[in-house]
């Protein structure tokens, strides 16, 4: 039996989600291991692809101090003992964490056990409970390793959606599974531009905020026949491919998608991130020339930068780019690699 334990965000989960269906692929259902905490249960509660899901109320301890930081320690131990007693009765012999803090007790656990431990790093920085755990792990996989990179594993649906692109008729804003307020303010900044320029709105603005966005955009002038706005979408592949650039955080998964679709971007990294990762994961295209990145001050965003970027971007090269930076088998490398 194997487990699949992490989450907490929409990165870590695609992975978990994109490795199960790569198992589900070979005849095995994996167990899920993760938290009643962050989207966990909205993404695979009613998942059958996963043989059992167990959510356990695990939270975070990076960013705690004094009493919170030692009672999160406690509960993640407490936590642990009790996914190795799910182990033992599930006959588990193979864990894979896909990071975030639901990851902690069942990746622990597995050390515990002796049960082989396999970790993905989603992101260019690696994250303090990898860190930790990377030296007892059997096997840790990295898009960003210079030296023996793994291609990310991401969905088949983004590959199969890809297109080239070479005219601006359609901009799509993404702000992660969660929203970006300034990413939403930005777009809202942008709208007379693009109206102007007779480019159509895709804009992902998250749960927060949408009855006002939506308000503004109809004061704006904008219809259905030039935005189209959602809280959040399971299908935003299909966005994607309406698109011919986005402007995006850099989450890691947000980011490989992006780059699966070989949709051009301009990366707003989320400048609170843990270690900056977002940053160093977009500039990990930036450096290649296929990508812009404009940073965020505080919550501002220079629109006349973001402009400047959208008028000069070449979007059949950074197209083509895209197309050959990723192959279409991430999840299938790295399971023949676990299961070998």
């Amino acid at each position: 039996m194997i487990v699949i334990c992490g989450g907490g965000t929409g990165g870590h989960l695609a992975i978990a989600r994109s490795f199960c269906e790569e198992l589900n692929e070979r005849d095995i259902k994996p167990i899920f291991i993760g938290s009643t905490s962050g989207q966990d249960k909205f993404w695979f509660e009613n998942d059958e692809k996963f043989l059992q899901k167990f959510f356990l109320p695990s939270s975070g301890v990076v960013n705690k101090r004094g009493l919170a930081k030692l009672k999160s320690l406690v509960n993640i131990i407490s936590l642990a003992l009790k996914c190795k007693k799910i182990f033992k009765e599930n006959s588990v012999k193979t864990v894979i964490s896909v990071g975030g803090y639901s990851a902690a007790p069942a990746a622990i656990a597995a050390i515990i056990s002796k049960i082989p431990l396999f970790i993905h790093e989603q992101n260019a920085v690696m994250g303090k409970l990898n860190k930790i755990l990377k030296p007892y792990a059997k096997g840790f996989f990295s898009s960003y390793d210079e030296i023996s990179p793994y291609p990310y594993p991401v969905a088949k649906k983004f590959f199969d959606s890809a297109r080239m692109r070479n005219e601006l008729k359609t901009i799509l804003f993404l702000g992660g599974s969660q929203g970006a307020k300034a990413i939403n303010e930005l777009a809202i900044n942008l709208a007379p531009y693009l109206k102007e320029k007779g480019i159509k709105i895709i804009h992902q603005c998250g749960k927060n905020g949408f009855d006002e966005l939506k308000k503004r955009y109809d004061e704006l002038g904008f219809n259905e026949t030039n935005l189209e706005i959602f809280e959040f979408s399971k299908e935003v592949e299909k966005k994607m491919s309406e698109a011919d650039l986005a402007i995006s955080r850099a989450g890691a998964s947000s980011l490989w998608e992006l780059c699966a679709n070989a949709l051009p971007s301009i990366f707003i990294p989320f400048p609170y991130a843990a270690g900056n990762h977002q940053y160093y994961n977009a500039k990990f295209l930036k450096d290649k020339g296929i990508a812009e990145i404009c940073l965020q001050d505080g919550e501002i965003l220079d629109k006349n930068e973001v402009i400047r970027m959208i008028e000069n971007f070449d979007l059949n090269k950074s197209s083509k780019a895209l197309k050959e930076i990723l192959l279409p088998n991430g999840a299938k490398e790295i399971i023949d690699k676990i299961l070998n």
